[in-house]
């Protein structure tokens, strides 16, 4: 009778979790799935089947979003756990002022994405921006920063990985600080060098809050949308439209089941990637 009972308040622990789940999570994915498959409106919808998915393979203002993705999610993530690693390191070392030198590094977190947005779109002026007044006083010829298609998105990249710096190193040093300090110890006794230690020391112990930075960093930059928005709105052209700003376009536009479709092929995509990514990462992590 105890066991039964024990085996009956289990399973009603979990329900409001799961009424949760069911509410927030599945029903809406359910919902998302079916009208990415219709033309509706909020008076009624057409069920037209994968057209919509067709169209957003086959349209290049569209499909360039698939391409831009990746790009821009890779290229800001791999910047920020290489730099950020070697931020941290150098902060958690013996420096003077580190503390504030952690405070100037994690500011830009701080700072609204959108105000950042707006700020470095002034910076970026093709003629009256700082950094374009700087080049011309150091006798070099201005850069259309965001006005030209093969620069503009890369531009956007930079600013992102500035501002999201702060974040993973302070992720960064407090996985060091974890660290037992009787390995480095150990390494000195054994007359490891700085690199040695850094190698054979930090890096295999630092793993699991690396592991965190990298998904973490490349859900939020296959998810952007705030910072590309204020300072392109995926302009030029389409040079830096990404799936969350053609979603939020076709949206306002009034192609609601195209938006919608947009919204199913990008969690599709960030599933895709990061599951099988999450897997390999934690199997490393346990050797």
């Amino acid at each position: 009778m105890r066991k039964k009972n024990k085996s009956v308040y289990s399973g009603w622990f979990a329900v409001p979790t799961l009424i949760i789940y069911v509410v927030i999570f599945l029903i809406p994915l359910i919902c998302s799935l079916f009208f990415s498959l219709t033309v509706w409106d909020f008076d009624g919808f057409r069920f037209i089947g994968l057209e919509n998915f067709r169209m957003f393979f086959s349209e290049n203002s569209l499909r360039i979003g698939l391409r831009n993705t990746p790009v821009y999610a890779v290229c800001t993530c791999a910047a920020k756990v290489v730099l950020g690693f070697f931020t941290a390191v150098f902060l958690n070392s013996g420096i003077r002022s580190k503390n504030f030198l952690r405070a100037t590094i994690f500011f830009p977190h701080l700072v609204s994405t959108i105000a950042t947005g707006i700020t470095f779109r002034a910076l970026m002026h093709p003629s009256k921006g700082l950094f374009n007044l700087i080049l011309q006083k150091l006798g070099l010829p201005a850069v259309d920063w965001l006005g030209n298609i093969h620069s503009a998105l890369f531009s956007v990249i930079g600013v992102d990985i500035w501002k999201g710096l702060g974040i993973v190193t302070v992720i960064y040093i407090a996985g060091l600080q974890a660290i037992d300090k009787t390995y480095y110890e150990a390494a000195e006794i054994d007359g490891a060098s700085a690199w040695q230690k850094l190698k054979m020391v930090t890096f295999p112990l630092i793993r699991p809050s690396m592991n965190s930075v990298i998904i973490l960093q490349l859900v939020s930059g296959m998810r952007w949308f705030d910072l590309i928005w204020s300072m392109t709105e995926g302009g030029p052209g389409f040079a830096t439209d990404v799936l969350s700003s053609i979603v939020y376009k076709q949206y306002v536009a009034g192609y609601y089941g195209l938006s919608t479709a947009g919204n199913v092929i990008m969690f599709a995509l960030i599933s895709i990637i990061i599951f099988p990514l999450q897997k390999y990462l934690l199997s490393k992590e346990e050797e």
